[in-house]
C-alpha cells in the first residue's frame, strides 16, 4: 500500500515537472493567449527560480510553498492554455525532461519582493 502511494506521488511529481517545462515553453508560444502566457510565465518563473519566496530552512512554511503555491500556480496556468496547444507542449516537454531551465527573472522577482519587505520593515522600525 505504501509503495502504491509512493509510486502515485512520484508520477504526480513527474507530471508536475513536465508541466512546468511545458509552461516555460507556453510562455514563449505565439498560439497561447496573453493572459495564459502571463500565468504560465509566473508559474514557470517561480517554479524554476533558484530562490524560493519562503526559504526551505524556515520550519514548515519553507516547504509549504513547494507543496501548495507551485502546484496551484501550475494548475491555474494549465487551465488557461488551449488544450490542443498544451498537449503538444507537454509532448515536447516530455522529450526534453532532462533539461531544466533556470529562471533568473523569477529569482529577480523573489529578490525584489524580499527587498521590498525589508524596506517596509526598516521604514516601520525607524518611524
Amino acid at each position: 500500500m505504501a509503495r502504491a502511494f509512493i509510486a502515485r506521488l512520484r508520477r504526480w511529481a513527474d507530471g508536475l515537472r513536465r508541466d512546468v517545462l511545458a509552461l516555460w515553453l507556453a510562455a514563449r508560444d505565439p498560439r497561447v493567449p496573453w493572459m495564459a502566457k502571463l500565468s504560465a510565465l509566473v508559474a514557470a518563473g517561480y517554479a524554476l527560480s533558484p530562490i524560493d519566496l519562503i526559504p526551505d530552512f524556515v520550519p514548515v512554511l519553507g516547504y509549504l510553498d513547494d507543496l501548495i503555491i507551485v502546484p496551484c500556480l501550475v494548475l491555474l496556468a494549465v487551465r488557461l492554455i488551449p488544450p490542443a496547444v498544451l498537449d503538444e507542449l507537454r509532448e515536447v516537454a516530455a522529450r526534453r525532461q532532462g533539461e531544466r531551465p533556470r529562471s533568473l527573472s523569477g529569482a529577480a522577482v523573489v529578490i525584489a519582493v524580499w527587498t521590498l519587505v525589508g524596506v517596509v520593515i526598516l521604514h516601520f522600525l525607524n518611524s
